[in-house]
């Protein structure tokens, strides 16, 4: 992508702020993670401002991800030093299961509360994450009803919030939060690629040209498959291509059209299961 992409809005530097000052009244930070890009989608802000506070790293969209790279990457991140909790957020069983693992990591300080004789406190949970990474997907499940305006599109929640579970978390919910500046504008192509910026920042044919790369190395036929090209078509340039599969879906030369089109069928998985993040550093 020849552009920078960047997309910091006033409204994330306040959730950041608010953030920080609430801090020391939760138990655990989630620290929620897009499997598709699990290291992309961590905000070093976050992860700084985490510090030794205990955290659970939720990899979200796991139907979404490679399932062969997400286990690569639970285990690279665990090599770490991080409990890890692999999420379809979408699964009927998310709020026992989330809530067990939050468990799991605070089980020295409950057993403390135990024999102290404090019992049945509620966990204290900040959800922490980037736009669109699936918090409010998640909050809606662990509260079992849909309390958290949902979309597929960054930007939605933007204030905080208390609510309180049926399994006994009480979690602290908030904006999703990018950082200031994306020192590698990989980061910033894979987050556009995914969903994490708006659309209105970059531009659509780049981000298709980014598809196409990716793919190319990836998975050829899952866009030969898709949009019915001859086995052959990644012999075109990645312009090319893209003009090919304009041509296909009978957008004529509105390459852009057909740029999104692409992007929307990668987010919403028609173009299979994908993991953008391949370099464990």
């Amino acid at each position: 992508m020849g552009q920078n992409i960047q997309w910091y809005p006033g409204h994330m530097a306040k959730a950041f702020r608010l953030m920080r000052e609430n801090l020391s009244l939760v138990d655990i930070v989630f620290e929620l993670v897009d499997a598709r890009i699990p290291m992309s989608s961590r905000n070093p802000e976050v992860d700084k401002l985490i510090e030794k506070k205990p955290r659970l790293l939720v990899m979200t969209k796991a139907d979404l991800a490679d399932p062969k790279e997400t286990a690569a990457w639970k285990a690279h991140f665990e090599k770490k030093g991080l409990a890890v909790a692999v999420l379809d957020t979408r699964g009927p069983k998310t709020a026992q299961y989330i809530t067990k693992a939050a468990k799991d990591v605070l089980a020295d300080k409950l057993e403390a509360q135990e024999a102290k004789g404090i019992k049945d406190r509620p966990i204290r949970v900040m959800l922490a994450g980037i736009p669109n990474v699936g918090k409010s997907t998640l909050l809606n499940h662990l509260v079992q009803k849909n309390v958290a305006i949902t979309a597929n599109k960054p930007g939605v929640t933007k204030k905080v919030a208390w609510l309180k579970t049926s399994t006994g978390l009480q979690i602290l919910d908030s904006p999703g939060v990018l950082w200031p500046k994306f020192e590698d504008q990989k980061i910033g192509q894979r987050l556009a690629l995914t969903g994490a910026v708006k659309d209105t920042i970059f531009a659509k044919d780049d981000a298709a040209l980014n598809l196409l790369a990716f793919f190319r190395d990836y998975n050829q036929k899952a866009i030969i498959d898709r949009y019915h090209l001859n086995d052959d078509a990644f012999d075109l340039s990645d312009v090319d291509l893209l003009l090919a599969i304009t041509a296909k879906l009978g957008f004529k030369d509105d390459y852009e059209k057909a740029a999104i089109r692409m992007l929307n069928d990668l987010r919403s998985g028609k173009l299979g299961r994908y993991t953008l993040d391949r370099e464990y550093d």
